[in-house]
């Protein structure tokens, strides 16, 4: 059994692989969450200390009183719109404050960290496809921030050698809800497009916008390789038990490898729902790159990550169902 600390725990992404964590019912997890934007209720395992991660003092002190083995970082700054405008936000959040987590998981000698990377270190590729040793050239704060994050986890890997290793996953869009549903996304003003996609068929928005139809893809709108959270947080697990086992250090795309349009996502939404609700076109957003579809065969190779639901519909479905279900 391993002891592991989650941070952001509660947020989309961090309550699902805990949910995984929890399942398997292997492991001692303590979450440190502020509640800023993840729930509560969407904490199904493990013990829960609510406060913010730039509070030194009382990580540190919880590291030094738990001797961990590993951490989850999950605790970062996600909205690419709101990078732009507030760029000293997302340096401080996705990149001093994930520093001090770091040196923190040195100093108390937690030998293995999991990071929530993102494709969006690659920027706006001709082609729009990623590989992991391709060239990374961010077009956003909020990119730029992950990549710094990756940086730092290289050199200090390097510096430490076997006394720290890691796994940095470049998410592409992850999307749904839990297939059993018992989570899904849960946060409040979400900028993620099947979040409000799902809103807007539930009638809790009037409407919902298309950021953007004149880029160059088959209908105008942007192409994403959207990717079942459950596939996602099993690849976290898959990412621990490689550690764990002693693997070293690795920078690993998560996706499916192939793309849809927004209007696609939208037009699946419609279909397994039978609404047709009100969507219209808007400008393009800053910082929006025009294509991103990942290149995944690492992850499939290295750590054994064998999608389970790779199904647009389904990834809809879920979203949908769980969004039903909210108060």
């Amino acid at each position: 059994m391993a002891k592991i600390l989650i941070t952001g725990g509660a947020g989309y992404i961090g309550s699902h692989v805990l949910n995984l964590l929890g399942s398997e019912q292997s492991h001692e997890i303590i979450v440190v969450d502020n509640l800023s934007t993840g729930k509560k209720e969407s904490l199904l395992y493990g013990r829960h200390e609510e406060f913010d991660i730039c509070e030194v003092e009382k990580l540190s002190a919880l590291m030094l009183v738990e001797n961990f083995d590993a951490c989850f970082h999950f605790a970062g700054s996600i909205i690419v719109p709101e990078s732009v405008e507030k760029p000293l936000e997302y340096y401080e959040n996705n990149t001093k404050n994930t520093y001090e987590l770091i040196r923190l998981c040195v100093k108390h000698k937690i030998k293995n960290f999991i990071f929530s990377s993102t494709a969006a270190v690659y920027g706006d590729l001709e082609g729009g496809e990623c590989f992991e040793d391709g060239p990374t050239v961010p077009i956003n704060p909020y990119g730029r921030t992950k990549l710094m994050t990756e940086w730092m986890l290289e050199d200090v890997s390097r510096a430490c050698g076997d006394d720290f290793n890691f796994i940095a996953l470049r998410y592409f869009n992850v999307a749904g809800a839990n297939v059993e549903g018992k989570i899904g996304q849960s946060s409040p003003n979400s900028t993620h497009l099947l979040k409000i996609a799902c809103e807007t068929a539930c009638g809790k928005r009037d409407e919902m916008s298309v950021f953007g139809s004149d880029y160059e893809t088959r209908d105008g709108s942007c192409v994403r390789d959207y990717i079942h959270i459950d596939d996602l947080a099993a690849a976290h697990i898959d990412g621990l038990k490689y550690l764990l086992k002693g693997g070293k250090s690795e920078i690993m795309n998560c996706g499916y490898g192939h793309g849809f349009t927004v209007k696609e996502v939208i037009a699946s939404l419609k279909k397994v729902t039978s609404i047709d609700f009100k969507v219209v076109e808007g400008p393009r957003r800053a910082g929006d790159a025009a294509v991103l579809k990942s290149k995944a065969d690492k992850i499939k190779s290295i750590l054994g990550w064998t999608p389970k639901y790779d199904d647009l519909e389904l990834i809809a479905k879920t979203a949908y169902d769980w969004e039903k279900s909210l108060k």
